[in-house]
């Protein structure tokens, strides 16, 4: 499979590993203006990334600042047809203030997509 048939057969999980992504950095309070980008498939750039185990080609998306400078997140998809995301915040948490926010990540499989943000201890 190459990688345009890639794109197009992960579209579905990949939508709905992004909605979930928004939906976990929505979760944390953060002001409209605070969060200046989220993760959206069809603004990733897009890589076939050979699996050291398997040996078969797996899509990767990465999400980039809008210089596209700095990488803010990944999305790996698996040849056993899980996957794993992570996505970059890197701000104090809105409504925690002895919390920072690294970022949020998603992981499972279509049937099952779990999330969580990624929090740091500030230290005082």
């Amino acid at each position: 499979m190459d990688l345009a048939e890639h794109i197009i057969v992960n579209r579905p999980l990949a939508e709905c590993v992004c909605q979930r992504l928004c939906e976990e950095i929505n979760k944390l309070g953060f002001a409209a203006s605070d969060i200046r980008h989220f993760p959206r498939y069809d603004e990733a750039r897009f890589e076939l990334v050979k699996d050291p185990y398997t040996g078969v080609l797996n899509m990767s998306c990465y999400w980039f600042d809008t210089d596209k400078n700095q990488r803010l997140g990944r999305l790996q998809f698996n040849s056993d047809g899980s996957f794993y995301a992570e996505y970059d915040i890197v701000k104090p948490h809105p409504g925690k203030a002895k919390w920072f926010v690294e970022g949020v990540t998603a992981w499972g499989q279509a049937d099952n997509i779990k999330a969580e943000a990624k929090l740091l201890p500030i230290s005082q």
